[in-house]
C-alpha cells in the first residue's frame, strides 16, 4: 500500500470517529433535555432576563393570562390585543386651483382630485379615532374601514404641530386600545407596529425602540412638537396613523415618518409619543383645539461649537435663540443666550425633550426653570400663556358664510408675532363646490388685504366678498411664510 492511500484512509478513520462522538453528544443533549434539542428550547421558552434559566410555563397559554415574562419574544400576545384596534382610512380630495399670477386673468382654474390612505387607532368605543393629520389633510370625504365593515368618518379636529387629528364614526362597543406611558418606555425595549401599508391591511411588523426624543425637523408647522420616538420595526407608507405598541399590547405612540431616500422602509421609522397623543386627543375631543402652552421663546440644541465659544462644559440643555416680547419668558425676565439646564426638577437632555414637557402642558401651568448666565446659575419662575397671551381656555371661534361656502378664524397673536404681520384671517375649510373654492386660495392662506385694505377679523372679510364687485386683488400669506396675491375680476 502507498503513502497516499494510506493518507486517504487516515482521514476517513479520523472522519468516522468524530462522527461517532457527535452522535453520542447530541444524544445526551436531546435526552437531558426531555427530547427537545437545547437551542430551540432556550428561545421557545426561556423567560426574559434569565439567562439559561428554564421554566415550565405552557406556551400556549390564553392571551388575557399571559404575563410579559412569559410572552418574552412572543409577540402574538400584544398583535391579539392590538390589530382589532387599527383601522383602514381612505381619503378623496377634490379642487381646483389657480397659480397666483396675472394668468389667472387669462385662463380657468384647473380641478386635480387626489386618492390617499393611511391607518387610524380607535381610542373610545363610541368611535373617536386617532391619525395623521397628514393622512387626512385635505381630504373631502373620509372613509374608515374596520372589521370588514365601511362608516363616513367626521374630522373632530387637527393639530398640525404634531401631525395628528381626531376623525370619529358612528359605533358602538368598538375595540379601543389600551393607552401605555411613553415616557416610561425604554430603547431596546421590543415593539409593534400595526398599520395598513401598501393597502395591505392589518399587517403586524416587530422591532426595538432605537431612540427617543428624536428631532427630524419633518413638521412644516409653525410651532412644531418633534419628540419622536424611533423604532426599526418595517413602517412603509399606509402605516401612517397606525399604532406602536408594546408587548402589553399598550400603545406607546402614532406612526408618522420613515426616513428614506425611496419612499420606502430602510430602517428607521418615527412616531408620536402616546403621552402627546392623549393630550391632543383629549383636548380636541373637550375644547375643538389643542389647548397648547406657550413659553415664549425659541431655543436651541447645545452642540460642540458652541459650547466652545461659550464656554460651556456641559453641552446638557438649550440656548435660548430668541425672546418674543411681551411673551411669557420675556415677562419672566429670561434674555437671548441664556442657557437652560433644568426644568421643574429635571434636567434638560436637548431641545426635543424640552418641547415634549411643555406639550403636555397647559397655559397657567407653571416652569421652574434653572438656567446659566455669563457663568451664573439662576432660578426663574415661568407662568405658561396661549396663543393669545393668556392664560384661559381657548375654545376655537370659527366663522362660517353660506354665500362663500368657506370657514374662516383670526390668526393668534402668538402666530401674527412669528410671522411679523399686524393682521390677518386664516382660511380654515370650505366646500370643494362653493363660490370661495373657484377663488383657488388654498386652506391655511392668510388673508391680510383686499385691495390694500386690512383684514381684521372674519366677519369684515365675509362682508367684503360678499358685497364687491370688479378688479379684486387678495393678498396675503401662505403656509410657508411667503406672500402671495391673487387677481380676480368678479
Amino acid at each position: 500500500m502507498n503513502e497516499v492511500m494510506k493518507k486517504y484512509l487516515l482521514v476517513a478513520l479520523i472522519g468516522f470517529c468524530t462522527g461517532l462522538a457527535g452522535v453520542y453528544v447530541g444524544w445526551n443533549l436531546m435526552t437531558s433535555q426531555g427530547g427537545v434539542p437545547a437551542e430551540v428550547a432556550y428561545s421557545s421558552t426561556i423567560s426574559e432576563g434569565n439567562s439559561g434559566e428554564f421554566h415550565n410555563a405552557p406556551i400556549h397559554n390564553p392571551v388575557s393570562e399571559r404575563s410579559i415574562a412569559e410572552i418574552g419574544s412572543d409577540f402574538s400576545y400584544a398583535s391579539e390585543r392590538t390589530t382589532p384596534s387599527v383601522v383602514f382610512i381612505q381619503t378623496l380630495s377634490e379642487y381646483e386651483y389657480r397659480t397666483g399670477s396675472w394668468l389667472d386673468w387669462f385662463f380657468e382654474p384647473r380641478t386635480s382630485q387626489q386618492i390617499g390612505s393611511g391607518s387610524g387607532v380607535i381610542l373610545s368605543q363610541d368611535g373617536y379615532i386617532v391619525t395623521n393629520n397628514h393622512v387626512i389633510d385635505d381630504a373631502d370625504v373620509i372613509k374608515v374601514t374596520h372589521n370588514k365593515k365601511s362608516y363616513d368618518a367626521q374630522l373632530i379636529g387637527v393639530d398640525p404641530s404634531t401631525d395628528l387629528a381626531v376623525i370619529k364614526i358612528e359605533g358602538k362597543n368598538l375595540p379601543a386600545v389600551n393607552i401605555g406611558k411613553s415616557d416610561q418606555v425604554k430603547v431596546g425595549e421590543w415593539v409593534l407596529a400595526v398599520g395598513n401599508p401598501f393597502n395591505l391591511t392589518s399587517t403586524v411588523t416587530a422591532g426595538i425602540v432605537s431612540a427617543k426624543g428624536r428631532n427630524i425637523n419633518i413638521l412644516r408647522d409653525k410651532f412644531p412638537i418633534e419628540s419622536f420616538i424611533q423604532t426599526d420595526a418595517a413602517i412603509n407608507p399606509g402605516n401612517s396613523g397606525g399604532a406602536l405598541v408594546n408587548q402589553k399590547g399598550e400603545l406607546i405612540g402614532i406612526n408618522t415618518a420613515i426616513l428614506s431616500k425611496t419612499g420606502s422602509y430602510t430602517g428607521y421609522g418615527f412616531a408620536v409619543p402616546s403621552n402627546i397623543v392623549k393630550k391632543v386627543y383629549n383636548d380636541i375631543v373637550k375644547y375643538g383645539e389643542v389647548q397648547k402652552a406657550f413659553i415664549g421663546a425659541e431655543y436651541v440644541d447645545i452642540d460642540s461649537d458652541m459650547a466652545n465659544k461659550m464656554q460651556l462644559t456641559n453641552l446638557n440643555g438649550v440656548i435660548v435663540a430668541n425672546v418674543q416680547k411681551q411673551g411669557a419668558a420675556a415677562k419672566a425676565g429670561l434674555e437671548k443666550g441664556d442657557v437652560l439646564r433644568m426644568v421643574n426638577g429635571t434636567q434638560i437632555i436637548s431641545k426635543a425633550y424640552l418641547e415634549e414637557y411643555i406639550g403636555n402642558l397647559y397655559p397657567g401651568d407653571e416652569l421652574t426653570i434653572v438656567l446659566q448666565r455669563e457663568g451664573k446659575e439662576i432660578t426663574k419662575n415661568i407662568t405658561l400663556t396661549n396663543r393669545e397671551g393668556t392664560t384661559g381656555i381657548i375654545v376655537r371661534n370659527l366663522v362660517t358664510s353660506e354665500y362663500l361656502a368657506a370657514t374662516f378664524e383670526n390668526v393668534s397673536k402668538v402666530e401674527r408675532d412669528l410671522i411679523g404681520i399686524n393682521n390677518g384671517v386664516k382660511v380654515v375649510d370650505y366646500n370643494a363646490k362653493g363660490f370661495f373654492a373657484g377663488l383657488g386660495i388654498p386652506e391655511g392662506f392668510i388673508i391680510t388685504n383686499i385691495n390694500n385694505t386690512a383684514i381684521e377679523n372674519p366677519k369684515e372679510l365675509i362682508d367684503i366678498l360678499e358685497k364687491i364687485r370688479g378688479r379684486v386683488i387678495i393678498s396675503g400669506i401662505d403656509k410657508r411664510g411667503r406672500k402671495v396675491y391673487y387677481p380676480y375680476y368678479f
